[in-house]
């Protein structure tokens, strides 16, 4: 039996069962994605490009668009691994009911907190990494003092002030500060506090001046702000930058109120515009959505007239030519040859690197992929999750069955098109809430101020968690 594109190592049992488990279950493997990844080398090269601008001190931001199912989430989560190689600090979260771009109840800070809790480096690339971050800033600024034979505050304060001309910039100095004061005098309750700050934990004011003596929070206002300020300050720690992972716009497109929408488009304007214009040092961001969350001209981005102008496709890029230049990255579909690839690489994990121990051979794949495309039709390649389940739960009969063999199986496959639950048809919404006019190709349209929506999710249709 050959074997055309697994190789020869062999895969540690944590990461066999952690691919296997999440793949059945159509989620991304939280490790050992490079066991199984195939295709996409011009999106991954783009994207590689932007985080070696980043990490060079300028901005990048990408809208990575595929259909339900096509591999977005695996997508985002190969490109925080590279950035993590790279030594740039990532974040990430998935929006949702509860995490918006924009709102006034609460939920863009509960965005900020997820992202800052799942914070991840190098070292711990499972998150929670805010204090490791913060010690590192602290230990770089003690290593400064004693060559320079000075207090090390002298140091800390010094290197804090390029923060306090951005916005926000003086009380995250103040909280870091406060860092090394707990860390000089032993006081792990401050040192607590200062990182609870730091991740947008604290709801009051009045709580952040009784910890911490700062007179600010993290709130709903400031999240663009303070994600520069972040970027910033993983530098002057030691890494390259802060790369911003967020998933599941389509939660935004299911707004449907079109004031709540509209402000959260306006908060991508003005993301997409600082990273653009070279005003966010060190910041990148990558952002996970469907076609229709982005063409969709009555809900979707497309109906946001400014974003419309700045994400619109090079009418150069037609007739099989591709530019990956551009904010909108099209995630391709993979090939009938990548596919087979990457069930190869499959039937390689669930072996544990044994070729021995492989349960189908290259005829079994094949027969398998005929039996897909024979139910399914081309749509299999577009979006390969239901495939990809499919042949783990083969593989997983089969070894559990060892007097069972693969061509008594593939034709008993049930195997059905992918269906996005997130795109159901939605209610229509009065005449009056029209999306902003086309002719606006500069900035968002004026409109009353959000806090006249209910600051409860009655205004939100269902979401997928």
């Amino acid at each position: 039996m050959t074997d055309t594109a697994a190789g020869s190592e062999r895969i540690r049992p944590r990461d066999r069962d952690a691919i296997l488990q999440s793949l059945r279950a159509g989620v991304v493997p939280r490790t050992g994605q490079h066991h199984i990844q195939v295709g996409r080398a011009n999106e991954v090269t783009a994207l590689v490009a932007d985080i070696d601008r980043i990490a060079d001190g300028g901005s990048a931001i990408r809208f990575a668009i595929g259909e339900y199912g096509a591999g977005k989430s695996f997508f985002l989560n190969l490109i925080r691994t590279i950035a993590l190689e790279r030594k740039l600090v990532t974040v990430h979260a998935d929006l949702s009911p509860d995490r918006r771009l924009h709102a006034t109840g609460g939920q863009a800070r509960g965005l900020y907190a997820e992202l800052m809790r799942n914070l991840a480096t190098r070292a711990k690339p499972d998150g929670a990494a805010m204090p490791s971050v913060v010690e590192r800033f602290v230990t770089d600024s003690l290593n400064a003092a004693r060559e320079r034979d000075v207090a090390p505050e002298v140091v800390i304060r010094e290197r804090l002030a390029a923060l306090q001309e951005l916005t926000g910039g003086y009380d995250f100095a103040e909280v870091v500060a406060a860092y090394w004061r707990g860390h000089d005098t032993g006081n792990e309750q401050l040192k607590a506090d200062a990182v609870r700050w730091l991740r947008g934990e604290f709801a009051t004011r009045t709580d952040a001046r009784t910890a911490l003596g700062v007179r600010t929070i993290i709130d709903d206002s400031s999240f663009c702000d303070h994600l520069k300020l972040f970027a910033r300050f993983v530098r002057l720690a030691g890494y390259s930058g802060l790369l911003v992972c967020l998933d599941e716009l389509v939660n935004l497109y299911k707004l449907a109120n079109t004031q709540a929408r509209n402000s959260n488009y306006e908060q991508i304007l003005r993301i997409l515009n600082d990273c653009l214009q070279g005003s966010a040092a060190g910041l990148g961001f990558v952002l996970g959505g469907t076609p229709d969350m982005l063409l969709d001209t009555r809900r979707g981005m497309y109906s946001y007239a400014a974003l419309q102008s700045r994400l619109a496709e090079n009418t150069f890029a037609t007739a099989g030519l591709v530019d990956y230049s551009g904010p909108v990255l099209r995630l391709a579909s993979l090939t009938p040859e990548d596919l087979f690839v990457l069930l190869t690489k499959l039937r390689h994990v669930y072996a544990s690197g044994e070729r021995t121990a492989y349960l189908v051979d290259d005829a079994g794949i094949t027969a398998f992929m005929t039996h897909c495309q024979t139910r399914v039709g081309e749509a299999y390649f577009r979006t390969p999750r239901t495939t990809i389940k499919e042949f783990v739960n083969l593989l997983a009969v089969l070894e559990q069955n060892p007097g069972v063999n693969w061509t008594d199986l593939v034709a008993r496959v049930e195997l059905a098109p992918e269906t996005n639950p997130d795109l159901e048809p939605l209610e229509d919404e009065p005449v009056s809430a029209a999306p902003p006019s086309a002719t606006t190709s500069t900035g968002p349209p004026s409109a009353p101020p959000e806090t006249s929506l209910p600051d409860n999710d009655d205004d939100l249709t269902s979401f997928r968690l």
